[in-house]
């Protein structure tokens, strides 16, 4: 790079810093367009609408109820991943989804939950099922049990697997707005039947709770269970459309019993405070980085203010919302950049180390490191997609997260770092000494020598861990402290005399209800624009309940009358459980065969995941030891511990692969192993070091359910690295001597 060229970059360089520093802080126009404060929030962080509907009919069976919170969930991730539905008492199902305040505006286009139809037109006696109504409208004639007696319910609601508007062309290439169906197995052998029969003689309606909302012609059978609805019609009344049937395909009827614009749960505390430990914890990275690697630290730290700028302006572009498990993505994203560039300049120092100029300890620190980067970096984002496409809410908004982090900094590591680190060269700065401090080789460590001792330990942690489930469950406190995301509880609506804030609620009312119910994970939302709190606890019985009431009334003056409690299911279904657990056994058999693919060793693969699972296993123990709350954050903080674990893996094994290709004669294989941990070491401690730092500032400065996620994440951080130096070169080495030589 010559010398005009540096400059230009450093210029263009210190233009981004601006221009990204503008956008997050200022915006664009009047509504201040990619400003960091247009950041669409969690319902933890900024509130949102709260919708409760009633069961019609008798009360439901449980099966119905949870089928129709799972379809609930899945179509209401359309506003928000980190959208909740849980159910309230025998028959009410609640939705809150944050980052939104019209109420009504979502219960138009979620649509009301009815019965959806398709019924023939006209019944085996060739009399129309509908007619005229008074409003002007098509009205069913007869009930749906005679419909059903007479065999013209084709198909119900239950039967449609989804519904979406788009747009096609037709044999003129003219443009025309359709809806696109499609069936469950047993929809798509009804539809067929029915197709077949009705083919170019009679027409198949679709019914909304009684009333009929589209008559589509039947031209041919269908036999794949795709199927279309075409006509004049807008792209938003296809929109509607498409909405009315989807909402129609819940196993239950239901109706708006109440919606509720509710504030944040965490309060505004939660977001300053986690700004200002990420503010502070970036700033002792910068000074560690600039301290260590000295010029290339100094531009690996403004790579970062680049890297934390993107972040935020494509959370704003891509409309993410960022939640706790979100914020957790991104630390790990900073983690990973911090990360490529410490194996980076670290494979430059060894160049300068041994003898070679800067320029050609530049181009060979890059070049080494490369592989590295991009096999722990392409590893974890395959994680991150599968997670995204299995998974969902929690999971898949961490995904998203997760996946943009690790993207972001692979460029600015790869490609931002690099421009500014050439550019100071080509400007002329060229003393070595500023490029890094020249260190002699370290001694090779015999990792290998003492295995048994760090397989003890490991194994024995495990067991205790598993010692303390069992004890915990005798004890009848359950294996795990969950807490109401996945066990449900109680919740109480109180109505206060006056508008206490977020944080009075927190500093003077919930250490009253934690001293009365004996919960210290007591979750708070305001109901705007009334006096109304609802707290949801653990699942309180009458003596708790009545200790509850008689500190509002003692203490607020709260009537009692005022005070209504509800028993609320668990936010995390179990088949957002199984899909949590789908997903990530399907990220880990992913991540195996890649490594495998790279590696062109199983063995290579075999010890990443075992070591990965050694880290899930450890920190598992101590959530069961600690008795941390086990909520949504624990899905994010176990994900983050498998991400962060397998990068780490991945460095180690590639300096095995390097060396291994020019092993010296005689050399024995625990030699070259000891050899190559003991290189990576410095990567291993410095990275681990940056990560725990912004995690631990965050547990310092953060409230308390900030601290509760920030505390295992510590510990994952510090056996991700002990098993990363300890663990996965043994557990490769073994399986190299003991598992064939192929």
């Amino acid at each position: 790079m010559k010398k005009s060229k540096g400059i230009i970059s450093l210029i263009l360089t210190v233009a981004l810093v601006a221009l990204l520093g503008f956008t997050t802080v200022v915006g664009f126009g009047k509504t201040g367009s990619g400003a960091a404060k247009n950041i669409k929030l969690g319902l933890d962080l900024e509130g949102g609408v709260s919708i409760t509907y009633q069961v019609k009919g008798d009360t439901p069976s449980q099966e119905d109820m949870d089928d129709t919170i799972y379809k609930l969930q899945r179509r209401v991730e359309q506003y928000s991943t980190e959208a909740t539905v849980y159910q309230e008492g025998e028959d009410r199902i609640s939705i809150e989804i944050p980052g939104v305040k019209d109420a009504n505006k979502i219960l138009d286009e979620l649509g009301q939950p009815g019965s959806l139809y398709f019924i023939r037109e006209k019944d085996s006696d060739g009399n129309a099922n509908y007619s005229v109504g008074s409003d002007g409208k098509y009205h069913l004639d007869k009930t749906i049990d005679e419909l059903k007696e007479d065999g013209s319910i084709v198909l119900t609601g239950t039967d449609v697997k989804n519904a979406q508007a788009a747009t096609s062309q037709d044999e003129m290439k003219n443009k025309k707005n359709i809806v696109q169906l499609s069936f469950t197995k047993e929809g798509t052998e009804k539809f067929a039947a029915a197709t077949k029969e009705a083919a170019g003689k009679e027409t198949i309606a679709i019914y909304y709770d009684g009333e009929l909302v589209s008559v589509p012609n039947v031209e041919n059978e269908i036999k794949d269970g795709e199927a279309q609805i075409t006509g004049s019609m807008s792209f938003e009344d296809a929109d509607q459309l498409a909405s009315t049937i989807r909402i129609g395909g819940l196993s239950l009827e239901l109706e708006e019993l109440r919606s509720n614009v509710v504030g944040a749960q965490l309060g505004e505390e939660a977001i300053s405070t986690s700004l200002k430990a990420g503010a502070i914890g970036l700033a002792i990275v910068f000074i560690f980085m600039c301290f260590v690697y000295l010029l290339p630290g100094f531009a690996a730290s403004i790579a970062l203010v680049i890297y934390t700028g993107l972040i935020l302006v494509l959370l704003n572009a891509f409309d993410i919302t960022l939640t706790l498990p979100g914020i957790a993505g991104i630390i790990l994203g900073i983690g990973m950049a911090v990360d490529a560039n410490v194996i980076i300049f670290a494979r430059v120092r060894e160049e300068l180390t041994a003898g070679k100029s800067v320029r050609a300890s530049l181009n060979a620190g890059f070049h080494k490191a490369m592989s590295a980067i991009l096999d722990g970096n392409i590893t974890t984002l395959i994680a991150a997609a599968v997670l995204w496409l299995k998974g969902s809410g929690t999971v898949k908004g961490f995904a998203q997260t997760l996946a943009l982090g690790i993207v972001v900094s692979m460029f600015t590591a790869l490609v931002i770092t690099r421009v500014i680190v050439y550019a100071f060269y080509a400007v002329g700065i060229r003393n070595p000494k500023v490029y890094g401090r020249v260190k002699p080789e370290r001694k090779p460590i015999d990792f290998l020598g003492k295995k048994k001792v760090f397989f003890a330990v490991s194994i024995a942690v495990i067991l205790v861990g598993f010692v303390f489930m069992g004890i915990n469950g005798g004890q009848g406190k359950g294996i795990l402290n969950y807490s109401l995301e996945f066990k449900g509880g109680t919740s109480t609506n109180v109505t206060f005399d006056q508008d206490y804030s977020l944080e009075e609620i927190d500093k003077n009312i919930v250490p009253l209800i934690e001293e009365a119910t004996g919960d210290n994970n007591v979750q708070v939302q305001k109901v705007e624009g009334t006096n109304q709190v609802i707290f949801k606890t653990q699942a309180l019985e009458l003596d708790k309940r009545e200790a509850f009431n008689k500190a509002m009334t003692d203490n607020f003056k709260v009537n009692e009358d005022e005070i209504t409690t509800e028993n609320i299911s668990s936010t995390v279904s179990s088949e957002m459980r199984q899909d949590a657990i789908v997903a990530v056994l399907i990220a880990t058999v992913c991540m195996l065969l890649y490594i495998w693919f790279r590696f062109k060793d199983i063995r290579f693969a075999t010890s990443a995941v075992l070591a990965l699972l050694h880290d899930v296993l450890v920190v598992l123990a101590f959530y069961v030891i600690a008795r941390v709350s086990v909520g949504n954050t624990f899905i994010a903080c176990m994900l983050t511990i498998v991400g962060y674990s397998i990068n780490a893996t991945i460095v180690i094994f590639d300096r095995i692969r390097e060396e291994m290709k020019t092993k010296k004669r005689g050399e024995e294989l625990s030699e070259l192993v000891n050899r190559c941990i003991t290189k990576t070491l410095t990567r291993s401690i410095y990275t681990s070091l940056t990560t725990f730092v912004m995690v631990a500032v965050l547990f310092i400065m953060g409230v308390s359910s900030i601290k509760e996620f920030a505390l295992p994440l510590m510990v994952g951080i510090i056996c991700g690295a002990y098993s990363s130096v300890c663990i996965t070169g043994a557990l490769w080495y073994v399986m190299k001597k003991k598992v064939g030589k192929k």
